[in-house]
């Protein structure tokens, strides 16, 4: 027994069973130990940082812990972008990289880098595994620190003199769960007295309450609060509940970011109220008193003022505020709600653009589909035109932003649930930064990944905040004049294609792309000028978004639609 081979005994040991990777010099002895261990699949990415996506779609599709590992030096640091990722969004995940022998770090040794000092502002917690007798113990203690909790990524550094000493240590095996948090009794008091003395209560469920869907739909069913997921939250609660109002923030529903504003009390269950959410802080939730559920202590009160503070596991306190629960009945509010959720329901695009493919794309998910996505224009999108029923249903990079997430987030999906069908739908810019995973889909017959390449030649997101608020100077956004052949690079790694560049060929090609057995692309190209609306201007107040692109204003400044503006 080697500390590589006790490494992998200890992986096996807590049910590991998919390690995502890239070999290399410093972390080779793991690999030729791997030999031993058939029970654990490997899976040969084509980038580091590809690797640690893949992870992470594993762990956010499961709720399990996401395992990937790469070598010393440009290895390591290719995991960074992923790390920082996880942490932002309290994804569960074990990072192992190689390292040079002890006897040469701090020598600018070849391929070395301090990477636990590089990644500790965005782990959890990391090592460096100076003794092998102590490997087993440390990657025991990184998997208890990872998924409990806040969840969040973990890194084990392991010199490679360590992955080859003899090992005389003894194997750890899993520990028990620690028990889930329970709420202290005077905080739900406090936070029933607000409940029960609302007017106009508001529930905001974020990505920390995704393994609490059922007590938490419970709670606003027997309050009858009006309910809004958080980006990360999508899926937290049923969309099509009538409580259900939609996303907040930036990007949000009418009915969501006007409720918030018009709060007296508002609970948030499992969410940060970062920015993207809260807008102009000071503004935020302008008449409420707020009830702040969360595990994490350092969360409370850190952006907005909180009156309860509920430090407690999302399920547990739900559970607990359902007890006594008064349903709610207030039917000025429900009007209020009902109007501003019509003003929603008016936006559904029927024109060709990018926010017409992506519904007609979304509208063809089934329950327990997984939909993936990069960051920019189709994001957000996809956010505001699916309905998810279920959690951990829908995976994006909400913290962070990372272009190039979607594609190998969405095979990490695939693989961790091969029965279920993985939608992914990227841009052409975020696309290409991970399109070489094309490879790992081919080498592993990963047959139930369906991309879906939104097409409008530009870096989009950016594209709109330079014409809002740049004077349309768009600089170094264009991508028409570089972009690849969509359909060629996939055919390259044997992957079908095909491509829709109308309304009217989109239906069938849709059809083709589900229907064919294997992985698949799918590129729909639309016009190069789309926006993403309602949208609220970087610094405003929710109540000061901006419901309907402002191109469809007639020159009088009113909406040609009719549609109410920022009321």
């Amino acid at each position: 027994m080697t500390g590589a081979k006790s490494l992998w005994a200890t992986l096996a040991a807590h049910g590991i069973d998919t390690v995502f990777g890239y070999p290399g010099g410093a972390i080779m002895p793991v690999y030729d130990a791997l030999t031993y261990y058939p029970e654990v699949r490997h899976v040969l990415c084509r980038h580091e940082q590809g690797a640690i996506h893949a992870a992470e779609g594993f762990a956010k599709a499961t709720g399990r812990l996401g395992v990937c590992m790469a070598t010393s030096g440009p290895g390591a640091t290719n995991l960074v972008t992923g790390l920082a990722d996880a942490m932002m969004d309290s994804v569960p995940l074990l990072a192992i990289t190689g390292n040079v022998a002890r006897h040469l770090i701090g020598t600018d040794a070849f391929q070395e880098a301090d990477i636990t000092g590089i990644t500790l502002p965005i782990t959890k917690h990391n090592y460096v595994v100076q003794d092998p007798d102590d490997l087993p113990r440390i990657v025991a203690e990184a998997i208890r620190i990872a998924t409990s909790g806040r969840p969040g990524p973990v890194l084990v550094d392991i010199p490679k003199d360590v992955q080859m000493a003899a090992f005389g240590g003894v194997l750890v095996g899993p520990q028990p769960e620690a028990p889930k948090m329970e709420p202290q009794p005077e905080a739900i008091a406090a936070a029933l007295e607000l409940l029960k003395s609302a007017k106009r209560p508001v529930l905001m469920v974020g990505g920390g309450a995704q393994g609490a869907t059922a007590e938490i739909t419970e709670f606003a069913r027997a309050w009858q609060i009006p309910t809004i997921t958080t980006l990360m939250g999508l899926g937290g609660f049923p969309a099509s509940d009538p409580l259900w109002l939609g996303m907040p923030g930036m990007h949000g529903s009418v009915a969501a970011n006007h409720a918030i504003s018009e709060a007296d009390v508002l609970i948030g269950i499992g969410m940060r109220f970062d920015d993207r959410v809260t807008g102009r802080v000071k503004d935020f939730a302008r008449h409420a008193q707020i009830i702040h559920v969360d595990l994490d202590a350092a969360e409370i009160g850190k952006i907005v003022h909180t009156q309860v503070s509920v430090r407690a596991d999302a399920g547990r306190a739900a559970a607990a505020l359902t007890k006594g629960a008064v349903p709610y009945l207030h039917p000025e509010w429900t009007a209020q709600i009902a109007e501003w959720k019509a003003r929603d329901a008016a936006q559904t695009p029927e024109t060709w653009g990018a926010g017409y493919a992506v519904k007609a794309v979304v509208d063809r998910l089934h329950p327990d589909d997984i939909l993936t996505t990069d960051v920019g224009q189709h994001q957000m999108l996809s956010a505001q035109l699916a309905r998810f029923e279920k959690p951990r249903r829908w995976l994006t990079s909400g913290g962070l932003g990372t272009m190039g997430f979607g594609f190998p987030a969405g095979i990490g999906a695939a693989m961790a649930e091969p029965g279920v069908t993985s939608i992914v739908i990227a841009g052409d810019g975020g696309f290409q930064m991970t399109s070489q995973e094309f490879a790992t889909l081919t080498k592993y017959s990963v047959n139930n990944v369906k991309i879906c390449i939104i097409n409008n030649s530009y870096l989009g997101m950016v594209r709109q905040w330079q014409e809002l608020f740049h004077g349309k100077r768009y600089s170094e956004v264009y991508l028409g004049d570089s972009n690849p052949d969509f359909l060629k690079l996939a055919d390259a790694y044997n992957i079908q294609g095909w491509r829709a560049s109308s309304a009217e060929e989109l239906p069938a090609a849709i059809d083709a792309w589900l229907a064919h057995p294997r992985s698949a692309l799918l590129e729909v190209v639309v016009p190069q000028e789309h926006g993403v609306f309602p949208m609220v201007p970087a610094g405003a107040a929710l109540y000061e978004m901006i419901e309907t692109d402002p191109s469809s204003r007639d020159s009088s400044g009113s909406e040609a639609s009719g549609e109410k503006v920022n009321q």
